[in-house]
């Protein structure tokens, strides 16, 4: 009779300055066996808080965001990997879960996960922000992230994949700064992108969509139609936001279209 292996669990990380969230999140984490943190040039405590915990960390420079997570998968030892940005935290219901699941031998190569997204101080379960699933948890080796892609890189992974049904916490954006300075930045980042593409919305209906109806009808869908509107004030200024986010990146692409910097 053979007797059935536990699976190993690595926990991919990239960070920079993240000394406010490390802590919540490695200590959702440390029960697995390996956490890989590679960080770009951290100023604050952030390498000293890793090692506290167990984690190994290197340095490389920043080049994408999927070029980055990609350096970290391949640091990782395990039989599985767990794909996990700094503020994000394993509920411990998820937690049990994965526990299990690697247990015995997985049904799927690739998991989904639930992620649930405090924004503003509320945590967000409407206009599309939920359930947010994301690709996470996979076999080692069979999963890599798009490069050139800008902050939203996704793991590609072609085989059957499985959903977990317990939430992973997002601690995204505590105030309204810090979701203002990050749209901007990713934005322009987006536009970049765009730009390299060749879609810099050269015709005025282009344009207008781009720029004006595109934003105005995501508004719509996701406030109206997905119910965005259930979660609250909090709900309101996402939305708004968001589609404002929208706008940014397609003129900042037009813009740098022009010649313009």
């Amino acid at each position: 009779m053979l007797t059935k292996m536990r699976k190993s669990l690595s926990v991919a990380m990239i960070a920079m300055n993240e000394e406010a969230n490390l802590p919540r999140t490695l200590a959702s984490v440390r029960w697995a066996d390996e956490i890989i943190l590679v960080d770009s040039g951290s100023v604050d405590r952030t390498i000293e808080i890793a090692e506290s915990f167990g984690a190994k960390t290197s340095y490389h420079d920043f080049g994408g965001h999927g070029e980055q997570k990609n350096v970290a998968l391949d640091l990782c030892t395990s039989d599985w990997i767990l794909l996990l940005d700094a503020d994000e935290v394993l509920t411990p219901a998820l937690q049990d879960e994965i526990t299990k699941l690697l247990a015995d031998e997985p049904e799927y190569g690739a998991y989904w996960i639930p992620r649930l997204n405090l924004i503003f101080g509320r945590w967000m379960r409407h206009g599309g922000f939920y359930p947010d699933r994301k690709l996470r948890l996979f076999r080692r080796g069979e999963a890599r992230l798009s490069e050139g892609v800008g902050p939203h890189s996704t793991p590609q992974f072609q085989g059957r994949r499985g959903k977990l049904k317990n939430d992973m916490l997002h601690y995204a954006y505590p105030n309204m700064i810090v979701y203002l300075e990050h749209m901007n930045r990713y934005s322009s980042e987006i536009a970049q992108l765009l730009h390299r593409k060749g879609r810099t919305s050269k015709s005025l209906p282009t344009f207008v969509w781009n720029a004006v109806l595109n934003p105005a009808a995501t508004f719509i869908y996701n406030y109206f139609f997905r119910l965005g509107f259930l979660d609250g004030r909090e709900g309101l200024l996402l939305h708004l936001n968001h589609s404002v986010y929208i706008h940014w990146k397609f003129i900042k692409a037009w813009w740098l279209g022009q010649g313009k910097e």
